[in-house]
């Protein structure tokens, strides 16, 4: 009996992947549940396991592109794995000799007219089509090939810049309060939860608070319409080997801030295991990246599409500030809000930020706003 073999549905935006590589021969036997072929998207990669036990069969090779439900194979639960009938390419000999008819001049006046006939026979080479040569190697360069994941990711990358009417509004936050809280409760919340007390979590119900005021900042456009999602779901913003990827935090608005922690340690533990799936991708409304964790101080995050609003934060720097009219050093970080202004308008992007401001420096504020215990 044959199994298909079938590329598995990558969820919304993701229409088509790379075989990045594969793992068992065809023809070889393989267990049910075995992994055979690792797949990559835009968003992760996705090893492929082997649905039955049987002689595999693919017809597909590293960097074919393909769909999500397409048929690549079969295993073959009768095979033995013996042979490779798909891999064995057909031994080819050298055509036979073309008939006398054709092939024997027997007459002087064959030969002529076969003479007349051979510019037909012989038509010109196909005109060059100019392509751009790569640039010519120098020296001490390496060069690498870019992964279908990085070639995937520079492909949306710009086709955001170019489908989106993107801006960026800026705000600064005196994080004191929150260092406070996080200084005094950092060993009982521990003790309590078993995880770190961070910025993330403040960050995650600020904003959270803010969406809730401001819903076009949750929503995205499709055609003609907008869609609001009643749930915040936050994609947190992980770096891993193989790039960037967004695990998205759903119903933030329902996790305490041991939940948010929580969360974010289970994505960072599958970035270091490259185990993020792609459900762990899928279905942000709206994103946070922290460049500060490698000392970036400003910079104007890209959105994350479908969504239409990405927060970045920065890292802390004690500056000299005006506080009730006196100069004081504080703690302080940049706060960036890059949106898509087809949906969102400069002073709902600016009111997001404020609120975001105002959650930090005064935390009180996310209990008022029911934005549950530590």
């Amino acid at each position: 009996m044959k199994v298909d073999i079938v590329v598995p549905s990558a969820g919304e935006s993701v229409t088509e992947a790379t075989v990045a590589a594969i793992m068992k021969d065809n023809g070889t036997f393989v267990s049910k549940e075995e992994e055979i072929l690792e797949l990559e998207t835009d968003k992760v990669n996705q090893v492929l396991y082997a649905p039955e036990a049987g002689t595999l069969n693919l017809n597909v090779s590293v960097d074919t592109i393909v769909k999500p439900n397409q048929v690549i194979g079969f295993i073959d639960t009768e095979g033995k794995g013996e042979a490779a009938p798909p891999e064995k390419k057909e031994e080819t000999s050298p055509p036979p000799p073309a008939p006398s008819g054709e092939g024997i001049r027997k007459s002087p006046e064959s030969f002529v007219a076969s003479l007349n006939d051979k510019p037909a026979a012989a038509p010109p080479p196909p005109a060059k089509v100019p392509t751009q040569s790569p640039a010519p190697k120098q020296e001490g360069q390496t060069r690498k090939r870019m992964s279908g994941l990085r070639r995937t990711i520079a492909k949306r990358l710009v086709e955001v810049k170019n489908t989106t009417a993107m801006l960026t509004t800026f705000n600064e936050v005196d994080m004191s309060q929150v260092m406070e809280i996080r200084a005094r409760e950092k060993d009982a919340f521990f003790k309590k939860h078993d995880v770190k007390l961070g910025f993330m979590s403040f960050f995650v119900k600020a904003c959270v608070a803010a969406l809730k005021e401001l819903p076009d900042v949750n929503a995205y456009i499709d055609g003609d319409e907008i869609v609001y999602n009643e749930g915040c779901h936050i994609s947190i913003s992980v770096s891993t080997p193989k790039g960037l990827m967004v695990p998205v935090l759903r119903h933030a608005e329902k996790l305490t801030f041991a939940g948010v922690e929580k969360g974010i340690q289970a994505f960072a533990v599958k970035a270091r295991e490259g185990s993020i799936s792609i459900e762990d991708l899928q279905g942000g409304t709206f994103t946070i990246t922290n460049g500060g964790v490698f000392g970036s101080m400003l910079s104007t995050p890209i959105i994350n599409p479908p969504q239409s609003a990405i927060l970045g934060m920065h890292n802390i720097v004690q500056r000299a500030v005006v506080v009730e009219g006196k100069i004081e050093i504080r703690p302080m970080m940049y706060l960036a809000l890059s949106y898509d202004h087809r949906i969102i308008d400069g002073k709902e992007a600016v009111t997001f930020l404020v609120r975001v401001k105002e959650m930090l420096e005064k935390p009180e504020r996310l209990l008022l706003e029911g934005a549950c215990e530590l």
